[in-house]
């Protein structure tokens, strides 16, 4: 079955910004914009996916998005329920414009939620990095290893399984330091159908260097992430990029815009005022501590070695591998590194699953 919705959330206009769009497809439902013209005509429709190609080919996020859509996207009239019905089940589509005679877009048809295009799945080992103290957590992790530290009621290690095991992946491998036992204790209580090893990192070896201790257990490409964030991008999609891309490593990458809470102030060499720029906005990517990698990753990892992750990517970069970027939304990554991050994490938590 297939319904109306109304159109106003997923459209944006032809001035839109890249990083305008980025945004508005994080407040969407359904993940796609169309580009509509001074009388709301239709003329482009944009995904992620092409905002993510124009962000790699190191495009300003400040260009208008409409100049990387698809230009007449598919369409029908007004009660033309049958050729809707009959497009959902040709074309991989999150929903389709409905236009009048005049071809001004007047709602959208969308699929029911029991009957939209499910995610691909992906079974693929994943690493979780789990031994630091989370000093900037204290107290709580004076009690608590950052692993278990619940948000709203569920440990932050637990939700990042669990968000795993529902793409596919059942294989989880957790290096543990700091109170590993309380961790260990707690996962050998749980029964959820996916397998979980642990592995003592005996001394800190940083964000990259515990992998030396999986070596002789994961043989294919793998993820690799932190303890304390999760991704909500698609798993698979991502997994795809890496593999379609021929990388040996992706780092994911979060979009990140700060405000400048001062006027900023452009002068010449001779000290001249050139202009005034009162509140600017920045914005870069950051990474995530979230990973693709290959077996390869391995051999640039020496053996007890205390080194973190981006210095491995360096070597491996110097050495010739490909090593890339998945660029996703600020809102698609949620971290709980420090307090204030937590709470932020805990209120997007309860606005996804309400």
């Amino acid at each position: 079955m297939i319904s109306m919705t109304d159109y106003k959330d997923n459209c944006i206009t032809k001035d839109t910004s890249i990083i305008s769009a980025l945004g508005k497809l994080d407040e969407a439902e359904y993940k796609i914009l169309f580009v509509v013209d001074d009388e709301d005509r239709v003329i482009a429709s944009l995904t992620d996916g092409d905002i993510r190609r124009a962000i790699l080919k190191g495009i300003q996020l400040s260009a208008k998005a409409v100049d990387f859509g698809r230009i007449d996207p598919f369409t029908v009239l007004e009660g033309d329920k049958e050729a809707a019905l009959e497009a959902f089940d040709k074309r991989r589509l999150d929903a389709i414009p409905v236009i009048d005679s005049d071809k001004r877009i007047t709602g959208l048809y969308v699929r029911d939620v029991k009957e939209s295009r499910k995610r691909a799945t992906v079974s693929i080992p994943v690493v979780i990095m789990a031994g630091g103290k989370g000093t900037r957590l204290y107290p709580y992790t004076k009690v608590l290893p950052k692993p278990l530290i619940p948000i709203d009621d569920v440990p932050i290690s637990e939700r990042i399984i669990k968000s795993f095991a529902e793409m596919g992946c059942m294989d989880f491998n957790m290096v543990v330091n700091y109170k590993k036992n309380m961790i260990k204790s707690y996962f050998n209580e749980i029964e959820d159908g996916y397998d979980i090893h642990f592995y003592d990192e005996d001394e800190p070896l940083g964000t990259g260097g515990g992998l030396s201790l999986v070596k002789d257990y994961i043989s294919e490409t793998f993820i690799l992430t932190n303890c304390d964030i999760l991704i909500l991008a698609d798993i698979a999609e991502i997994v795809h990029h890496h593999k379609e891309n021929g990388n040996k490593a992706t780092m994911v990458c979060s979009l990140k815009s700060f405000e400048i809470p001062y006027g900023v102030v452009h002068f010449s060499e001779g000290g001249d005022i050139e202009s005034f720029e009162e509140k600017p906005k920045m914005s870069f990517f950051t990474n995530t501590g979230y990973y693709i990698l290959d077996k390869e990753v391995f051999d640039y990892i020496g053996e007890n070695e205390r080194i973190g992750m981006p210095d491995i990517l360096d070597r491996m970069r110097t050495a010739g591998l490909k090593i890339g970027v998945y660029p996703i939304s600020d809102n698609s990554w949620l971290d709980m590194g420090q307090f204030d991050s937590m709470d932020a994490m805990e209120r997007r938590l309860r606005e996804i699953e309400e």
